[in-house]
Formats: structure tokens, C-alpha cells, sequence
């Protein structure tokens, strides 16, 4: 279903950090708002088409009962789910993704997922760039038609032959060493990237 819903869409993909040259084989973290998650595998499949064939990422995913059905759809697109979030499974979540990181997987993460504040990037996805080592590349997604779900962070669904654009932003690099007040800094950077890359 997504995969045809998908296929009607009519796409326009803005690189402005340059990621998509053929044969780029750097992996990186993909951070998107949380309520854009509907779209996240067919705008992957899109950032990395002209990139050498096998690559495959990795999704940051809640420990909840709601993170188990978006689990089950990314192994379903041979991704692999990593469920876990700050509050439940977070230290091994993190361990997971340093393996996943290993295994040359890029990684996927909501910033401000899974439960909110909308549009407020917390500092997992700092963290995450911190102990794997790979740049975050800020990614927006901004839909013509769509549904808006009821939601904390109003989830977005695409209409069938909705214009769909897809904005790359400037990676945002994380040393391996910072401190606290360093990485609130990153966080904040992080979060007005997205905002900017996202109309609403």
C-alpha cells in the first residue's frame, strides 16, 4: 500500500548538501520530524537510488506498542528496527546503533520522536551522532494534500498524487568529544535546521 500510494506522488528532491552524487558511499544519520515517519522508507529508497546497490539503513524506533507496527513495516522494506527511546531501552538502543553504524548501515531518527513536544529536537539524535561517529543530514518533507491525524505531533499522510517535496539540508557534524553545554548547542542547531527545511 505504501508503495503505490507512493508511486503517485509527484516528487521534487532538493539536495542542497550534495549527498545524492553517484557512487557516495558515506553513511550518515537521517533525522526527520516525527510526523513525517509515513514517508521516511520511499524518500530513503529516493536519497540513495544512485548510490552503490545494498545500502540499507537502520531505524531508531519506540520501545511502545505503537513503535512495533512501524518496527514490523521497516523489516517488512528490509531495514532494521532498533526499538528504544530516552526513556525505555535507551543505553542499549544506543549499542545497537553503534553496531548497526558497524555494519555500515546508515541511521534513521526522529528527533523529536516518540512523544513530543512537535517540532522540539531532544538530544538523542546528538547523542547518537556522538558515539557512532556519522554526520546528521537534516531531511524535510513537505506534502501539497494530505491528512493530519489527531495526534501530539498531528502525523502527516500523503493524498494520492500529491506533490511531494523532499529538502537535504547541511550536514551537521558532532565530535566524538563535547561537553554539556556543547551539545545543547548541537541540539538547538539541529532543531532550527529542520524548521527550516519543513514548512510548517
Amino acid at each position: 500500500m505504501l508503495t503505490g500510494l507512493a508511486g503517485t506522488l509527484r516528487w521534487e528532491i532538493r539536495d542542497g548538501a550534495g549527498f545524492m552524487p553517484e557512487g557516495n558511499r558515506d553513511r550518515v544519520i537521517f533525522a526527520t520530524w516525527h510526523n513525517r515517519l509515513a514517508l521516511s522508507l520511499p524518500v530513503y529508497q529516493r536519497l540513495t537510488r544512485l548510490h552503490p546497490p545494498g545500502r540499507r539503513f537502520a531505524g531508531l524506533v519506540s520501545a511502545s506498542r505503537d513503535g512495533g507496527l512501524l518496527a514490523r513495516t521497516l523489516e517488512l522494506f528490509g531495514a532494521e528496527a532498533v526499538r528504544g527511546s530516552s526513556s525505555r531501552r535507551g543505553a542499549q538502543a544506543l549499542r545497537e546503533l553503534i553496531s548497526a553504524a558497524r555494519r555500515d548501515c546508515d541511521i534513521a531518527v526522529t528527533p523529536d520522536g516518540p512523544r513530543g513536544p512537535k517540532y522540539r529536537a531532544q538530544e538523542g539524535a546528538i547523542l547518537a551522532a556522538q558515539v557512532t561517529g556519522l554526520p546528521i543530514v537534516p531531511v524535510g518533507i513537505n506534502l501539497g494534500w494530505r491528512w493530519a491525524l489527531g495526534s501530539w505531533d498531528a502525523f502527516q499522510i500523503p493524498l494520492p498524487f500529491s506533490r511531494c517535496e523532499v529538502r537535504v539540508g547541511e550536514r551537521l557534524v558532532v565530535p566524538r568529544e563535547l561537553d554539556a553545554a556543547r551539545r545543547e548547542e548541537l541540539r538547538i542547531e539541529l532543531e532550527h535546521r529542520l524548521k527550516a527545511l519543513n514548512r510548517d
